[in-house]
């Protein structure tokens, strides 16, 4: 095989395979040029490939999006349903205080 593709391009050699060889030669050709086209041209094979890697990372965040605001939903449905919740937040995140309290804030 590496003697027929060594001289592949001399067309003294062909011979009796003159079809075969005239076909191979093609056949490189062709993809050589169909590979610097999808290389070279604006929207190429390159890009493509970086537009499927964004998608996939575009997909994972909007997964987990999604379940950060399901755990704020059911964060916010306990907070409506129980005043004792709300009331421990609130003193928590936003130091509320009810009258007669002292509030002592250590970071």
């Amino acid at each position: 095989m590496a003697k027929y593709s060594k001289d592949l391009w001399n067309r003294d050699k062909d011979g009796s395979r003159k079809e075969q060889r005239s076909f191979l030669r093609y056949a490189i050709i062709a993809t050589a040029g169909f590979l610097l086209f999808m290389l070279l041209k604006k929207d190429n094979l390159v890009n493509w490939v970086q537009a499927g890697f964004t998608l996939q990372r575009q997909h994972r965040q909007i997964e987990l999006l999604q379940e950060e605001n399901e755990r704020l939903d059911q964060k916010i449905r306990m907070m409506k349903g129980n005043r004792d919740t709300l009331e421990r937040y609130a003193r928590e995140q936003f130091y509320f205080a009810e009258p007669g309290d002292d509030v002592y804030i250590i970071e």
